[in-house]
């Protein structure tokens, strides 16, 4: 039995979070009392505004940016007149694939902060009214994620196929190469498992 089925509240609408799908329970109001829409279309005319955490403000000084030295920076941005801020991969990451390669999706690279910080930044963005999305990468993990190290490992465990794997590096020849300035193929030879990994990344 999972933990979401012991729990007997699992299904009861009082203790459910809101349906993020519901418009109304997506209005976030700042202290002045504007909401921000739940106008599906705001986005045909927000002003976006793309920010490299890492490299935009660093609030305690060792040279790379930071959740709290974004967040300092919300008043500027909204004086620019920024209505929604997209945030590039943030997680944990070995930074081979500038983020993209996530080794944790539930924990932040140290040197930009903690959750905390990042939920005080999301909390004060929509204080003024602008909001967040965030760049989230599904399409594959880093080699370094546990799901990797336990498909590696364990072959017939419940991740052993969560990855591409094959006894030769023949096959899907026709793809093409994506980085082909640092990496010569879309296979890689993995010692542990002895295997082929399928990657595109």
């Amino acid at each position: 039995m999972t933990a979401a089925e012991s729990d007997p509240t699992r299904d009861d609408p009082a203790t459910m979070d809101p349906d993020p799908m519901d418009p109304a329970a997506n209005d976030a109001e700042d202290p002045g009392g504007s909401p921000l829409t739940s106008d599906p279309e705001w986005f045909r005319t927000a002003v976006f505004y793309e920010v490299l955490v890492r490299s935009f403000a660093d609030a305690n000084g060792d040279g790379t940016g930071d959740f709290k030295g974004l967040t300092d920076k919300l008043d500027y941005l909204a004086w620019l007149g920024v209505d929604c801020l997209w945030v590039p991969p943030f997680m944990a990451s070995p930074l081979r694939d500038g983020g993209y390669d996530v080794a944790d999706y539930t924990s932040v690279l140290p040197e930009v902060g903690t959750v905390d910080d990042f939920r005080a930044f999301v909390a004060a963005a929509h204080d003024r009214g602008i909001r967040v999305i965030i760049d989230f990468v599904m399409n594959h993990t880093s080699d370094q994620h546990p799901w990797f190290q336990a498909s590696r490992s364990d072959p017939h465990g419940p991740y052993g196929d969560f990855y591409v794997w094959s006894d030769t590096d023949d096959l899907y020849q026709d793809a093409r190469i994506i980085f082909v300035d640092t990496e010569p193929s879309n296979w890689t030879w993995d010692p542990v498992r002895q295997q082929y990994y399928w990657h595109r990344f």
